[in-house]
């Protein structure tokens, strides 16, 4: 059985602004006193997992060790069919300069450079889906994990300055409109008392707040 996580002081265990601010909305109505590996100051685990479950769990347990309070991460990524499901769980890795800072205007070139050598220029072979897990990590060292998917179809020229990533190429299915061009309210597409959930992160969140915060 999941176990319940009460109101009271979280850390949200990630250091990218974009994913804090959205993970602040989601959770923002339950009552909870956050903050984030990135305002205290923690250090950056490294990331050897294969999977999204393994890199969110090394995120989450870090941030709960280093802190003593339960931890909440996400690691998220964009799949691709056409290039084998790359990046995956690489997604961030796409975008990272020399210096250590991220262009994600150079990694959607990336992607959609490698989609051009596969010939894959129709809607049909440009398929792709985000996935979000969700790992909360308790001071006794149990986690649970909750994964959210959206598939969708990559765009090209980008479109939308909204959001973050490689937002401005995904246009979720049935929507004429990327995530770069979504208000965050209209990206998530939830809220407490609400049976749907658009983005990724939101379905992942949504399956987080049933069955660790008893919301319906």
């Amino acid at each position: 059985m999941t176990r319940r996580l009460e109101p009271g002081k979280l850390v949200l265990a990630t250091h990218n602004a974009g994913k804090l601010a959205e993970m602040r909305d989601l959770i923002g109505p339950f009552g909870f006193e956050v903050t984030s590996a990135g305002e205290l100051g923690l250090a950056e685990p490294p990331e050897h997992g294969t999977t999204f479950e393994e890199n969110a769990r090394t995120k989450a347990v870090a941030a709960m060790h280093a802190t003593g309070l339960p931890a909440l991460s996400d690691d998220s990524g964009i799949c691709v069919d056409a290039l084998d499901g790359q990046p995956g769980i690489h997604t961030a890795d796409w975008a990272e300069l020399p210096d250590g800072s991220r262009d994600f205007a150079m990694a959607m070139r990336n992607v959609e450079e490698k989609l051009a050598e596969r010939g894959a220029t129709t809607p049909d072979r440009r398929t792709a889906r985000f996935v979000s897990v969700l790992c909360l990590a308790f001071p006794d060292g149990h986690v649970e994990y909750f994964r959210g998917e959206v598939e969708g179809t990559l765009v090209w020229p980008p479109r939308g300055k909204l959001g973050f990533g490689y937002d401005p190429v995904f246009r979720p299915d049935g929507y004429d409109v990327t995530f770069g061009e979504m208000t965050a309210e209209e990206k998530h597409g939830w809220k407490p008392g609400d049976d749907t959930a658009l983005s990724h992160r939101a379905r992942a969140f949504k399956a987080f707040a049933h069955d660790c915060l008893g919301v319906a």
